[in-house]
Formats: structure tokens, sequence, C-alpha cells
């Protein structure tokens, strides 16, 4: 018998420590989108961290931006950045105050609004795909930079909440390089700082970063 999943809000404290604790711990908690047209959950199955100023893989190694501002705090805040020209991918910001660093939502499985997730990733060739990688868990929780700063700790309503779920037990948690990272210095792609959960069908495949190639 499976266990219903705990649907009390993280408080802010679970987000206010470092952020290699924090991103295994997010495996299995769930994140409510709500929307006019209703709630979206997603169990978390895959995620990403990354270490502000002290890695080179991070939107805020080189410091403070106005892109990047909500890296650097309060924790359970949420940093959405726009990239490729397309796509937007989320973060929970992790840490004190003041210290950048934000866990990479990379995948889950939707467990609750499939069909309006479907609604949004109509590309999708199964519901196991929804929200597999991270533009595409953008896509079907409909999250853009509209949403970026986000308190996902809020005891009000707010569009996007994280809540304690069923985390995923030690012995399924499975760690290795991140996802297409490079990063100044040959340094960020070797950080095993992916986070997944052992066999999940929702798990995104891994690519190593490929340099892109100057044309002459």
């Amino acid at each position: 018998m499976i266990a219903t999943p705990d649907r009390t809000p993280l408080p802010r404290s679970f987000f206010d420590r470092p952020v290699l604790e924090v991103a295994p711990d997010l495996l299995g908690r769930i994140l409510v989108r709500t929307t006019p047209d209703g709630p979206i959950a997603l169990r978390l199955t895959e995620v990403e961290a990354y270490d502000g100023e002290n890695d080179p893989g991070s939107h805020a190694y080189r410091g403070r931006t106005p892109r990047n501002s909500v890296m650097f705090g309060p924790p359970g805040h949420v940093y959405v950045y726009f990239t490729y020209g397309m796509w937007h991918c989320m973060n929970l910001v992790c840490g004190p105050d003041g210290r950048a660093g934000a866990v990479l939502l990379r995948a889950g499985e939707i467990v609750e609004g499939v069909e309006l997730a479907r609604k949004r990733r109509i590309s999708a060739r199964n519901d196991k795909e929804l929200a597999k990688g991270p533009a595409r868990l953008a896509t079907a929780l409909g999250v853009d930079r509209a949403l970026n700063g986000t308190d996902a700790c809020a005891r009000d309503e707010t569009p996007l909440r994280m809540l304690t779920g069923t985390p995923a037990p030690t012995d399924q948690v499975r760690n290795g390089p991140r996802t297409g990272v490079s990063g100044e210095g040959g340094n960020g792609d070797t950080h095993p700082w992916r986070y997944w959960i052992a066999n999940d069908p929702t798990v995104s495949p891994y690519r190593a970063h490929v340099p892109r190639r100057r044309s002459s």
C-alpha cells in the first residue's frame, strides 16, 4: 500500500541550509502550481545543485546581477530564468540570505492536474514525459519569468508552493555530474551535483557538455 504524501508546506528553515544538503532532500517532495484553471502537483524526481559564487556552473559565479538577484535570498523563493531564447527553467533558492545558492528542478512526475499539463505539453508522447527535463517541467506547470521571486513558503495564497510529500529513501537517491554544464576552469561539469531517484521513468537522460565550435 502506497502512503499518502504529506501535504504540509515545507518551512523556510528547510531551504535555509547549504544547497548540497537541500538538493537531495527535495526528491520526493511535492510542488503545487496554482492556476486559474486549477492546481497542478508535481513530485520531484531529479534536481541539480548550484553553489553560487563557489560554482563555475552557477549564474551567480561572477556575483550579483539584476538577472540573478533572487538567487541571493531569502531562501525558499523561486528563481526563474529564460534560456536559448525560448525556454524557462525553475530553481528554488537555498542557503542563508545574502549568499547565492539554488536548486534547479530538472524533472518530476505530474501527480495532480495531468490534463492541464497535457494541454501545455502537447508534444509529450506519454505522461512520463510531461515534466522530463527542466524546460518541459516549467512548461507543464506554466512557469515563466512572471513568477521569478515567488515565495514558495508563503503562508498566504501563492502560485507556487513546496509541500513535504514523501521524501525519497536514501538508498534510492543517486548522484552524478550535472547535465550539459561546463563552467570556467572546466570544473562545472565534474561536480557530482545532479541528484535523482533511481529507476524512476520521469528522470531525464544525462547529456555531457559539448563545447561550441567557433567557425573559422
